[in-house]
C-alpha cells in the first residue's frame, strides 16, 4: 500500500496534539520533530524535508495558531496544505495540441513500466476524450519490446506502428508520424528505448527523436520503489532532455513514498500520472491535494466518486436507484452491483478512500478474496429466477437446495440472505431521505476515539468530511448555473 509507513507515522505525529485542547510551542516542536523523522524515514530528500518543516513551523507560529479556538485543526490544515504544495499544488494534465495530432514521447530506464504506461495513457485518452491513438514502437534494443507494445495494442484495439528491430529509431518515428497523419490519428505515443542506467548514447538518441517529433509532452516514467534513485534519474533526464512531466509506477508497492514527495521540488516538473496496478486501466491522474489527504488518513472521496462514475453504467445505476427506492431491489440487482464493484478495484483500497476508515480496528486486514466473490455468485446463481426476483419466498427447504446446488454450507447461504436483507433495508431508508440507515452503519463501525459515531473523536476525518461537503456544494452550484 502506497505511503503506508509514512501515513501511519504522520498520523501518529498529528494525533499527539489532537488530544490537547490548547497547544504550546513545545507541543508544536515535538510534533514537527516526529514529522521530520517520518519524512526522512520515507526516503524524502533531506533538503526537501528541511524546507517543508521550516514552512510549516513559520505558518503555525506566525498565524497565531497556538491561540486559536481549534489549534489542532489549524495545524492539520497547515500540514495538509504544505504537503499538497510539496507535491505540486494543482493537478496538471497532458499538453493537448490545438492542432492534431497530440504527440507524447515516453522516456525512462528499463524496467520502470514505460511501455505498459504508454498503453494505459492511450486507453485513458480514448475513453475520456474519444481520441484515436497510434503507438509507435521505437525501442529497438530491448528484446521483445516491440512484441510487448504490439500485444498491448491488440488488447486495447489500437494500431501499433513498428518496423522490427533493424531500422533506426529516428527513421521509425518519422515514418510512424507520417502514418498517423495519413490515417487521421489524433494522439500519438512514442515508446522510446530505455537503458539500465542513464548514458550519453541514450540521451543523444532521445534528443534526435525530440528534434524530429516536436512532442507536446515528454513523459518520464520512473519506478517509485527505487526511492531517491528515481529522483536522481528524473533530475538527469530533465537536465539533458527537458521533460514536461512524470509518471510514477509501482506506487501501490512503495510503502514509503519518498519519490512522490521529492519529485516536484527537486525537478520542478509535475507528476501527471501514477500507476497503481498491472491492469491497463490501473492509471490515475495525480492530484496533490487528494494524495495529501490520503497520507494524512483523511480519505479521498473525490477519487472514490470518480471511480464509481467511470466503472458504473449511469443508466443502470439510475434504474437500480429507483428499484432501491421502490423497495424492489432483488438478487439480480445484487449480482449486477457486485460485478460493478469488482470493476472498481480491490475492496481494501476503496475502503481506505473513505475518511476515518483507516482508523477502524482491523481495517488493514479487510480483504475481499476473489474466492468469496465466486462463492456468493455461486449461491445467487443456484437460486431460481423466481427466487432471485422475490427473495422473500426463499424458505428453509429452498435454502437447503441452494446450498446443495452451490456446494456451499447452509450457514453461508443464510448469512448471505441476511446481509442482503439488511443492505436492502438500509439502502431503502437512505434513498427515501431517512439517514438512520447510514447512522446505524456508521455507529456500528467501531466507535473511534471512544465515541459512538464513525467520525466522533477523529479530527482528521471530521476535517476531511467538511472539505468534501464544501466541494460537493461547489459542484452543485456549478451544475445549477449550467
Amino acid at each position: 500500500m502506497a505511503f503506508e509507513g509514512l501515513s501511519e507515522r504522520l498520523q501518529n505525529a498529528v494525533s499527539t496534539v489532537g488530544k490537547k485542547g490548547k497547544l504550546t510551542e513545545a507541543d508544536l516542536k515535538q510534533m514537527m520533530r516526529e514529522v521530520r523523522l517520518a519524512l526522512l524515514e520515507a526516503d524524502v530528500n533531506y533538503q526537501v524535508v528541511k524546507k517543508f518543516v521550516k514552512q510549516v513551523n513559520e505558518r503555525a507560529i506566525g498565524s497565531d495558531v497556538l491561540q486559536a479556538l481549534s489549534p489542532t485543526q489549524q495545524v492539520v490544515k497547515i500540514v495538509n496544505e504544505e504537503l499538497t504544495e510539496l507535491m505540486g499544488g494543482q493537478q496538471v494534465d497532458l499538453n493537448f495540441s490545438t492542432k492534431p495530432p497530440t504527440i507524447v514521447m515516453m522516456v525512462g530506464l528499463q524496467g520502470a513500466g514505460k511501455t505498459t504506461t504508454a498503453g494505459k495513457i492511450a486507453a485513458l485518452v480514448n475513453k475520456e476524450r474519444h481520441m484515436r491513438p497510434l503507438l509507435i514502437a521505437a525501442d529497438v534494443y530491448r528484446p521483445a519490446a516491440v512484441d510487448q507494445l504490439k500485444t498491448i495494442g491488440q488488447q486495447l484495439g489500437f494500431p501499433v506502428y513498428e518496423e522490427g528491430t533493424s531500422a533506426k529509431p529516428v527513421d521509425i518515428v518519422r515514418r510512424g508520424l507520417e502514418k498517423a497523419a495519413m490515417d487521421g490519428r489524433d494522439f500519438v505515443l512514442i515508446d522510446t528505448a530505455g537503458r539500465l542506467h542513464v548514458d550519453q548514447v541514450l540521451m543523444d538518441e532521445l534528443k534526435d527523436i525530440k528534434a524530429l517529433a516536436q512532442p507536446d509532452d515528454i513523459l518520464l516514467t520512473v519506478d517509485a520503489m527505487t526511492g531517491q534513485d528515481a529522483v536522481n534519474v528524473a533530475q538527469a533526464f530533465n537536465d539533458q532532455l527537458g521533460i514536461t512531466g512524470l509518471v510514477l509506477t509501482k506506487l501501490d508497492g512503495d510503502t514509503r513514498g519518498g519519490a512522490a514527495l521529492s519529485m516536484r521540488s527537486i525537478t520542478g516538473q509535475a507528476i501527471k500520472f501514477i500507476g497503481s496496478g498491472e491492469k491497463l486501466t490501473d492509471l490515475e491522474r495525480f492530484h496533490p491535494d487528494r494524495m495529501a489527504n490520503r497520507i494524512l488518513g483523511m480519505g479521498d472521496m473525490m477519487t472514490l466518486i470518480e471511480k464509481a462514475q467511470q466503472d458504473f453504467d449511469q443508466a443502470e445505476a439510475e434504474k437500480m436507484a429507483e428499484r432501491i427506492k421502490e423497495n424492489t431491489f432483488d438478487f439480480d440487482d445484487f449480482l449486477a452491483q457486485m460485478d460493478q464493484m469488482a470493476n472498481m478495484g480491490p475492496l481494501e483500497d476503496l475502503i481506505k478512500l473513505i475518511p476515518g476508515m483507516n482508523k477502524l480496528p482491523g481495517i488493514n486486514d479487510v480483504k475481499m478474496d476473489p474466492k468469496d466473490m465466486a462463492h456468493m455468485r455461486a449461491i445467487v446463481l443456484s437460486m431460481t429466477k423466481e427466487e432471485r426476483s422475490n427473495p422473500d419466498m426463499i424458505s428453509q427447504s429452498r435454502r437447503k437446495r441452494i446450498a446443495k446446488g452451490s456446494a456451499r454450507p447452509l450457514m453461508e447461504v443464510n448469512r448471505l440472505i441476511k446481509q442482503f436483507n439488511q443492505s436492502k433495508q438500509m439502502m431503502n431508508q437512505m434513498a427515501n431521505g431517512n439517514m438512520s440507515g447510514m447512522e446505524k452503519l456508521m455507529s456500528g463501525m467501531g466507535g473511534m476515539g471512544g465515541g459512538n459515531g464513525l467520525f466522533k473523536g477523529d479530527k482528521l476525518a471530521q476535517l476531511a468530511m467538511k472539505r468534501y461537503a464544501r466541494k460537493v456544494k461547489k459542484l452543485k452550484k456549478k451544475r445549477h448555473k449550467k
